[in-house]
């Protein structure tokens, strides 16, 4: 008897293990996948790429969508089905992928200009032209432009908090340069590869 119960727990325990696991990729990340991309580089437009995020950023961002101050179309409700141990092998999961950022369609002109409006109020937090932050947190090179787009739109219309050093630099941007100088940073950072 203790042969059998014994087998069968290593029967279910290895089942257990496949319904966790599937081709390498823990079945929690199954759902991020779906609109995220394998690697969390998303293919599409309104879809932010995740590949890459420092883990605690993750864990913050998707306890942000479960407890609601983050605003979402969708996310606070898938994020209300997870636990944080699930927050925490996603993050695992997602901060070991590379980013892949795939060509998107944008106006050179506009990116130029946004070159210059980078330089002079986003750089001190966005690096590299926006291939890496002070904490490691919002990569903005590579975004899909509609994605970087809507989070502007919430920043400036209150749906989202924004940070004190950014809201000093985008009003100072927007007070010599326009609203037009949302666009040409968007396809700035769009246009990089």
């Amino acid at each position: 008897m203790h042969l059998k119960i014994t087998g069968f727990a290593a029967l279910t325990g290895l089942m257990l293990n496949t319904i966790t696991w599937a081709n390498g990729i823990p079945m929690v990340v199954g759902p991020c996948i779906t609109c995220h991309g394998a690697g969390g580089s998303s293919q599409g437009p309104a879809i932010p790429t995740i590949a890459s995020l420092e883990k605690q950023t993750f864990i913050d961002i998707m306890q942000a969508y479960k407890d609601g101050s983050r605003p979402s179309t969708i996310m606070g409700r898938f994020a209300k089905g997870y636990t944080e141990a699930d927050f925490n092998i996603m993050a695992d999961y997602f901060g070991k992928q590379p980013v892949v950022r795939y060509p998107q369609k944008f106006d050179q002109a506009k990116a130029e200009q946004g070159a210059k409006h980078h330089k002079k109020y986003c750089e001190k937090c966005h690096e590299d032209n926006g291939f890496k932050d002070e904490d490691g947190t919002n990569i903005l090179a590579g975004q899909w432009m509609p994605y970087l787009q809507f989070n502007l739109t919430d920043f400036q219309t209150g749906e989202r908090d924004m940070p004190k050093k950014m809201q000093k630099r985008l009003q100072e941007m927007l007070e010599k340069h326009c609203e037009q100088s949302l666009d040409e940073i968007v396809n700035f950072y769009g246009s990089q590869k």
